[in-house]
């Protein structure tokens, strides 16, 4: 199974310190999506910057593909939603504590 990172950046900039009703429901359901990745064995980590300006988030997860990794990181709601912008990237973890991997 490859590894993959996907980045997603805030389409509004001042989001995460002010975020609108309709982002928040959107935010929610991407921790949501992010959680069950985790539950389903998909994720291996996520977090964003914590920057008030210029901030990211970034999520590493496994898939057998390019195109498996594209449509995880689609199916995000966030993404989906157009709360977020997201590139995806070939990964591979080099070194992590033993309860990451």
């Amino acid at each position: 199974m490859s590894q993959w990172l996907y980045r997603v950046v805030p389409t509004r900039p001042e989001m995460p310190a002010a975020p609108t009703a309709d982002e928040q429901v959107l935010a929610s359901a991407h921790l949501d999506y992010l959680i069950d990745l985790r539950d389903r064995g998909i994720l291996i980590l996520a977090g964003r910057t914590q920057e008030p300006v210029g901030t990211f988030g970034i999520a590493i997860f496994e898939a057998p593909d390019a195109e498996t990794a594209r449509a995880i990181t689609e199916a995000d709601p966030a993404v989906a939603g157009g709360l977020f912008t997201a590139t995806v990237h070939p990964y591979a973890v080099a070194v992590a504590r033993g309860d990451l991997v």
